[in-house]
């Protein structure tokens, strides 16, 4: 078999960087808000202009360079203040599909946090309605399939814990594309265990439990998001690298780590991508899918991460197709659209590697 692996800056590389751009994907890990590309969080900007969020796309790129995690939330919760309206929400969910389309994403399950809306004033129907809405016209247009996972947002405390639960589990509001549940925000002195209850009632309706943990907290903050909140996949879940039986459990049990390499060195998370734990992950047989998170924040996309992953896992083509098949194994997606999917990433990679 054709060795296939590259060197960094070489004509190799440039290949497997044009790889990347053509081969379809799933995206796991990838925030509502946090999707807004400069020109989009611009325009809300010039239409809300009592904001602190600049106007002009390329002030942007200050903006969003942070100092620390905390630092990281002040920025994303001074855009998510831009999203004031249906008209708004409609807007940002149909070209968050078009930036997913143009990077071959074929299916991805978007993080949103309604009560950061609903407390904002948009009436809860509307907003509904408004995701709905982009999802499926951006189905119908660009070919892309999206689902929701509604998330806690976990600053907020229980208030919010509530308010989301309710959001997701009322049957006269509940959107059709929504799939699972999730805790989103600041982990430290925001402890898992006490949303039990509230992902309790989520899963009891059907719902898949994705909480993020273990980002900017311990292992332990991983064990109670699988103890106390059944977790079926991690978001982030960055420091389980160092219990390794934790890593043999997640292993073991298919429970897959989230991973948005570029996302943790711009919080602070992680030092350096060379210092990054995806490889301990890899050599412990988890599932790991990589994914963007706040991709335009980070300045990044998916894309990005793949080429990133490329270089950290020293991947070639069918390594790289490999990983966008994980991403297929977790996702919440039926099983004969996961077939198709797994299918279409073998046929194109196929293709690529045939003379």
């Amino acid at each position: 078999m054709t060795d296939h692996r590259t060197a960094p800056g070489g004509t190799g590389a440039r290949d497997l960087h044009a790889f990347i751009a053509g081969l379809p994907k799933a995206e796991l890990h990838v925030h509502h808000v946090g999707s807004a590309s400069p020109r989009i969080v611009s325009e809300l900007a010039a239409r809300h202009p009592d904001s602190k969020v600049p106007t002009d796309p390329e002030a942007l790129a200050d903006y969003f360079t942070f100092t620390d995690f905390a630092h990281f939330i002040q920025v994303y919760l001074s855009v998510v203040d831009l999203i004031r309206t249906p008209e708004d929400v409609r807007l940002l969910t149909f070209e968050v599909a078009r930036d997913l389309a143009r990077q071959q994403v074929r299916y991805a399950e978007l993080t949103i946090t309604p009560y950061s809306s609903t407390r904002r004033g948009i009436d809860e129907r509307a907003f509904m309605d408004a995701i709905e809405d982009a999802r499926k016209a951006a189905e119908a247009e660009f070919g892309t399939v999206l689902r929701w996972c509604f998330d806690i947002p976990g600053e907020a405390g229980l208030v919010s814990a509530e308010e989301t639960v309710r959001l997701a589990t009322d049957d006269r509001l509940r959107p059709e594309g929504l799939v699972s549940f999730g805790l989103g925000g600041p982990e430290v002195g925001v402890e898992r265990p006490q949303f039990k209850p509230y992902f309790d009632r989520a899963i009891a309706a059907g719902l898949h439990s994705v909480p993020h943990a273990g980002e900017t907290t311990g292992p332990e903050t991983v064990w109670d998001a699988i103890n106390e909140l059944r977790a079926e996949r991690i978001g982030h879940g960055t420091s389980s690298a160092r219990d390794p039986k934790l890593l043999a459990h997640l292993a073991e049990h298919r429970i897959a780590l989230e991973v948005c390499p570029t996302s943790n060195i711009a919080t602070r998370a992680v030092r350096t991508l060379d210092e990054h734990p995806i490889k301990e992950f890899v050599a412990a047989g988890v599932l790991v899918t990589v994914n963007s998170d706040d991709p335009p924040m980070f300045g990044t996309d998916l894309n990005s991460e793949y080429a990133v992953a490329a270089r950290l896992l020293d991947l070639d083509e069918p390594g790289l197709a490999a990983l966008a098949k994980n991403a297929v194994e977790a996702a919440f997606l039926d099983e004969p659209g996961k077939a198709r999917l797994a299918a279409e990433i073998d046929t194109y990679t196929s293709a690529w590697l045939t003379p």
